[in-house]
């Protein structure tokens, strides 16, 4: 008969032997998990720009739809309501840019741009999902000639000077310069 010390080690054994079972059956999180590895934030990152690229593809479709069918007031009264429910959303701005474009008005077009771009350098990324490269190059190339010759007809006018420096700025961007 075993008496109360070998109890006591047979007690102590079957704990130890008990606590190593469970470390070895309980799984184990990634080393890179564990430690924030770079894999699991860069993945949780492309998550999040898809996620938003297709918020706001979802949320100003209508204002797409309007614009392509040639509703531009409507577009913009649709932009107006979701800009005050979204206040400070780039994406609102380059598509009223976009807008103001197609109605040949160079100088709000540019300065929508202009907002759109500072809120989200995305936008003349070209090999981002949000790029609006071509749009923002054409209203440069465009904007720089038109706005350029009344510059010259009217050097004192402030809003035309206003506007180059606009114009200059998103030339800056499109080249790849930063704020």
């Amino acid at each position: 008969m075993p008496d109360r010390f070998d109890m006591l080690h047979l007690v102590g054994l079957l704990v130890v032997a008990g606590g190593l079972l469970l470390l070895v059956l309980t799984p184990q999180p990634e080393a890179g998990a564990m430690h924030g590895g770079r894999l699991d934030r860069a993945m949780e990152k492309q998550m999040l720009a898809r996620a938003r690229t297709d918020f706001l593809k979802q949320t100003y479709a209508p204002v797409v739809d309007l614009t392509a069918s040639g509703e531009y007031a409507a577009a913009l009264l649709k932009l107006k309501e979701l800009g005050r429910e979204y206040p400070g959303e780039p994406h609102g701005d380059i598509l009223r840019g976009e807008i103001l474009l197609a109605q040949q008005a160079w100088q709000p077009a540019t300065a929508s741009f202009v907002r759109g771009v500072k809120g989200n350098g995305d936008y003349v990324d070209a090999k981002s999902p949000l790029s609006r490269y071509e749009s923002i190059s054409r209203v440069v190339d465009e904007g720089l000639r038109q706005v350029g010759a009344q510059v010259k007809q009217h050097p004192d006018n402030s809003s035309l000077q206003e506007t180059m420096r606009d114009l200059y700025y998103l030339q800056s961007r499109l080249a790849g310069g930063c704020e």
